[in-house]
């Protein structure tokens, strides 16, 4: 009886799977990105002709089918509109394989920014910058947490709109991360806390990671390009200062911490001359705000829009 029941099971998921298949052509068989949990491949809805990027989810055989926190956030992603978020369209699951349909732009920022060598004007940080903002903002207003925020999961199309991708699924899938991505995962954008083996962390670490592709756009380089966790910890002492129980209250207790750590000095960011050119009194101070260690004294994105660095951008395009 149990045989015949998980057989009809079986049967009916690959239904649905050939019925979802059949609903969408893909264009390409290479793919047109290798990211952390899986391929992602440039598709053709057959019904409306919409061109669509298809992520498939690599998950682990032996695993439970799909973590329940993923079907959860997956559910709200397709929930969610807004137009600094990119749309999830539609999903497939069935164990050990999970679909995930997206609208399709052609470009990331991590690209255009190396198309224009890493020279963007004052306007388009600002504006960009301002989008990254918003789209944060309206996730953390709906109890998202990113996770992952960095310049090639900000997707940006032909009329410089950015959009958040990859939202929700950092949480959703299991580290260690599977050995499946040409991709180094980078730890360029993660905050100090997590660096340093925090376990509980919210929303104010994805604030870090907004600071750092804000201060990338700014310099055209990343800010704290480590080659590994203690690399990249480092850089960001030497930038902001070893850290004390007076800068960041518990940072003592954090699991990777060490008293002998190397002592470096505060430099500030107002010294980096690039950035003062490029993002003015105004801009530093949202630096400041952001990239700061004490994740208690973050500015939220809400705060963060608010900045007078921002009242000048143009939002009649950003509809």
């Amino acid at each position: 009886m149990a045989t015949g029941h998980m057989l009809d099971v079986e049967e009916r998921f690959d239904e649905v799977e050939r019925r979802f298949e059949s609903q969408f052509e893909i264009i390409e068989k290479t793919p047109i990105g290798e990211g952390t949990y899986g391929k992602v491949y440039k598709a053709r809805s057959r019904h409306t002709s919409e061109v669509v990027a298809i992520k498939q989810m690599k998950l682990d055989s032996q695993d439970e089918g799909v973590p329940s926190t993923a079907i959860r956030e997956i559910a709200l992603l397709k929930e969610l509109s807004h137009v600094n978020v990119v749309r999830l369209l539609d999903v497939f699951c069935k164990p050990g394989k999970l679909e995930l349909v997206f609208e399709f732009l052609e470009n990331d920022l991590k690209k255009y920014m190396k198309s224009l060598k890493g020279r963007l004007t004052q306007s388009t940080v600002k504006n960009l910058c301002y989008q990254l903002c918003r789209g944060t903002d309206f996730c953390h207003a709906n109890r998202i947490i990113h996770r992952d925020l960095k310049p090639q999961n900000l997707l940006i199309d032909s009329r410089l709109r950015l959009k958040i991708a990859d939202f929700g699924l950092a949480r959703a899938f299991t580290v260690p991360i599977p050995k499946y991505t040409h991709e180094v995962v980078t730890v360029w954008y993660r905050p100090p806390e997590i660096l340093l083996g925090a376990s509980v962390y919210s929303i104010p670490i994805d604030i870090w990671s907004m600071g750092c592709i804000f201060g990338e756009m700014a310099t055209g380089a990343p800010l704290f390009a480590g080659d590994s966790e203690i690399d990249t910890i480092f850089k960001v002492f030497q930038k902001l200062g070893t850290p004390s129980e007076e800068m960041w209250p518990g940072v003592n207790e954090l699991p990777d911490f060490k008293p002998n750590f190397p002592q470096w000095p505060t430099r500030g960011w107002a010294n980096i001359r690039k950035i003062g050119q490029q993002v003015g009194p105004e801009g530093i101070n949202i630096l400041e705000n952001t990239i700061c260690y004490d994740p208690k004294r973050r500015f939220s994105a809400r705060r963060t829009l608010q900045h007078t660095y921002f009242r000048d951008v143009d939002k009649s395009g950003l509809e």
